[in-house]
């Protein structure tokens, strides 16, 4: 492999390893990211490194501070509310443009995911990370397809990029003490309903669900957090 080759092959490594990493919350919301530790942990390189965080910081997966150095963006009530409002300003037009145009292959795609997404059942007291992989693709994939027949390339490409903000809350909600409410609130009732009507083409209660759908992760935080002075939820996390 040409160096220049090898070099892109290892600043992508190392990129998709820290991003999975973030996005599942095992490198833990506020976790100081010793850069050091990083190499030897996940066996990377200073360079490709670097580079990868430089990516993360980006996307607002990692902030950089000149004293400190990198650390994982935190997750904060604040921020939440922001990209609840970021998803629903993208996910809500794109909902509304598939209601109104989609066809057969698009209902057939949306009953196809809300089927698969029912297959994959979540108990109260189930933290195995690869059952929440599962959850977390299917539930993705689902809300995916219903604003698959939306015509804006961007629009589902700025909703990609909120879904996968999304998942840090996900996974630290479904690890931590609210898990049972969280896993209530997303139950697979809620995506009928939405499937439902967004089938039915009843536009006006699609809309209704969606921002009922997106409000639930906002209440299930703030419960989470409702002591005093309470942190975020704990995630299992490395240590690095």
């Amino acid at each position: 492999m040409p160096p220049a080759a090898e070099s892109i092959s290892k600043t992508e490594a190392a990129y998709r390893t820290l991003r999975r990493e973030i996005l599942q919350a095992r490198l833990a919301p506020g976790l100081q990211l010793k850069l050091g530790a990083l190499r030897s942990t996940y066996d990377l390189g200073w360079t490709p490194l670097r580079e990868a965080l430089s990516r993360l910081e980006a996307e607002r997966l990692v902030v950089a501070s000149h004293n400190r150095g990198y650390a994982v963006a935190p997750m904060q009530r604040g921020d939440l509310d922001d990209l609840q409002q970021a998803r629903l300003a993208v996910e809500l037009p794109a909902l509304l443009e598939s209601i109104r145009n989609g066809g057969d292959d698009w209902e057939a795609a949306v009953i196809t995911a809300h089927y698969r997404l029912a297959r994959c059942k979540l108990s109260a007291d189930e933290t195995s990370d690869t059952l929440l992989d599962a959850w977390e693709d299917r539930h993705d994939a689902f809300h995916t397809a219903l604003i698959s027949a939306c015509s804006s390339q961007w629009l589902q490409r700025f909703h990609a990029q909120i879904s996968d903000q999304m998942r840090r809350y996900h996974r630290v909600l479904n690890q931590g003490p609210a898990r049972g409410s969280t896993r209530d609130a997303m139950a697979i009732e809620h995506h009928t309903a939405l499937m439902e009507a967004a089938l039915e083409r009843d536009a006006a209660r699609a809309q209704v669900l969606l921002e009922e759908h997106v409000q639930s992760t906002v209440t299930v935080f703030e419960a989470a957090t409702a002591t005093p002075s309470a942190p975020a939820p704990a995630a299992r996390q490395k240590r690095v």
